[in-house]
């Protein structure tokens, strides 16, 4: 079958980051990998996504945080509607934990079910991954085929398109920071940056987070300010104008330095760069909570503000029970979104794996070019 395959060589990373090309990055012909066991089935991908943890991985960006917790050569792809052998659509939950590695007992974080938290992303029976697309193991969504274990499948609502499918999981991730743990006082977040992540939450905290009165969106390009009103936002900034919107939506004062003598309650960098992060801490209030939404990378920045603000930096990694939902799933709340908010969407460009260079060039100048999410589409392979 057709994969698109990452394998371990360190100069093609380099040459990859030096040159802003896929280079880490190879189209071949593979076999699937063999089932670690029963509970394993065989799906076939329609769309698959394209993150931004995936575009830091193969333009050679990704942290070497995530060294041990991957294998090689694997195959990305964790946003995925795919079909079973029995023609069923399913959207994958790809967090690769004890359950799914064959790990008994599990470890304290599983056992509470917080399985994003999981310990074990290297052990069990499966190669190191800390999900289905950055494991040699299992596969992944830019292939023809991928295994995934029963446990990770949800099935999806009849009726719905492909579109709307493929959006559950990067639209759960931001569900999740959405509802990350903050005081139930806040009445102002801002949220930075207006791809996938930032403009699905801030329908989620318009859509399930009733206290929050005031939304600021920081966006840079003409489309993405246009969707950030549609989807909640009370303001909408381009980065330059960021303080200056804090500022008047919270009757704070600007200081000679730049420095805002308050802020809002809540902000929410969906961007993960050393500057969105440096404008996070900038317009927090003294007491706020800043949730890591976006993958951040290497980052260089003066925290003297985090400690004299006494700020909270949260991060928000994957989903799962959600406390402030009553112990629903993040997925479960993801699905009600997307149907309420017309999120399908944000689907904006869809491609064959042979054209991978070109979508991936897309998907890393969605903003600018008036797109949001990119999409590998299998059915065109298939037709080709």
């Amino acid at each position: 079958m057709r994969v698109l395959q990452v394998e371990r060589s360190l100069p093609r990373f380099a040459a990859a980051r030096i040159a802003s090309r896929p280079l880490a990055l190879r189209l071949g012909e593979a076999d699937l990998p063999e089932a670690p066991g029963p509970d394993w089935v065989t799906l076939r991908p329609k769309l698959s996504g394209i993150c931004g943890s995936d575009l830091a991985t193969v333009f050679g960006r990704s942290s070497r945080w995530f060294e041990p917790i991957v294998s090689f050569p694997f195959v990305p792809g964790h946003e995925v509607v795919a079909e079973t052998d029995t023609g069923d659509r399913v959207v994958v939950e790809p967090v690769l934990h004890c359950k799914i590695r064959g790990i008994t007992p599990p470890c304290a974080a599983c056992a509470a079910g917080r399985k994003n938290r999981c310990e074990n992303l290297s052990a069990g029976h499966l190669s190191p991954g800390l999900q289905t697309g950055f494991c040699a193991s299992t596969g992944g969504g830019w292939s023809g085929a991928f295994l995934a274990h029963r446990d990770q499948l949800h099935p999806v609502p009849p009726g719905w398109s492909d579109e709307a499918a493929v959006m559950v999981e990067p639209v759960a991730c931001s569900v999740h920071a959405a509802l990350a743990p903050s005081s139930e006082a806040d009445r102002c977040a801002v949220v930075i940056g207006a791809g996938t992540i930032g403009l699905a939450t801030l329908a989620a905290l318009r859509s399930l987070r009733s206290e929050i009165t005031t939304l600021i969106a920081v966006a840079k390009h003409p489309e993405q300010r246009r969707l950030s009103a549609q989807l909640g936002a009370d303001y909408v900034a381009e980065p330059s104008e960021l303080r200056r919107a804090v500022r008047r939506a919270t009757g704070s004062w600007i200081l000679d330095n730049g420095q805002l003598t308050g802020g809002a309650d809540m902000v929410f960098d969906c961007v993960g760069s050393s500057e969105s992060l440096a404008d996070a801490i900038a317009v927090a209030a003294p007491g706020a909570t800043i949730v890591l939404a976006g993958m951040p990378g290497h980052v260089g920045l003066d925290l003297t503000a985090l400690w004299q603000r006494e700020l909270r930096l949260v991060g928000a990694y994957a989903y799962g029970p959600e406390a402030r939902a009553g112990g629903r799933h993040s997925f479960e709340l993801a699905m009600e979104l997307i149907s309420s908010r017309d999120l399908a969407r944000l689907v904006s460009a869809r491609y064959p794996l042979d054209r991978h260079c070109e979508a991936l060039e897309h998907a890393s100048q969605a903003g600018r070019r008036g797109a949001t999410k990119v999409v590998f589409d299998l059915g065109l392979e298939k037709r080709r």
